[in-house]
């Protein structure tokens, strides 16, 4: 089975820190998959949220999740913090991946645990319908929009 290729960015434009719950830990002693969707979904909405944007009104429009790839590195257990960047690529008329970088450290080691990348569609729930991306959202996202180095 092929691995998806996902293409690590050179700066990332956001990053925050989400503790791992014990709810996030599975039989195996470790943050299961669905645990990674949360803690990239909880990482996903600080990002736009720093944006004054949001799911549900990305400049007027609403996004959905198109597509998923993680590329598991390390495991993450309960007790760690994870560091997650967050970066834009491939921006079309309509859609964007935005890309994640999950880092956990030990005995004072960065480690990566995971990247992940997510195909996001701008969409119109009212009219059952995709739409370009918004203007005001557009500049926002875009790479470059931030005058910090993270």
């Amino acid at each position: 089975m092929g691995k998806n290729h996902i293409s690590i960015p050179e700066k990332f434009i956001f990053e925050t820190t989400i503790p791992v719950r014990i709810t996030d830990i599975n039989y195996g002693g470790h943050a299961g998959n669905d645990s990674i969707l949360s803690l990239i979904h909880e990482a996903r909405m600080q990002f736009l949220y720093s944006l004054d944007l949001s799911e549900m009104n990305f400049g007027g429009v609403a996004l959905i999740m198109s597509d998923l790839a993680v590329d598991f590195k390390a495991e993450i257990m309960y007790g760690d913090n994870t560091l997650i960047r967050v970066s834009v690529s491939e921006i079309s008329k309509a859609s964007f991946n935005l890309i994640y970088q999950i880092i956990i450290t030990r005995n004072d080691k960065e480690t990566v645990a995971a990247n992940v990348r997510t195909g996001m569609v701008c969409f119109d729930y009212a009219a059952k319908k995709i739409r370009a991306i918004p203007g005001s959202a557009l500049i926002k996202i875009k790479p470059g929009f931030f005058s910090e180095d993270l």
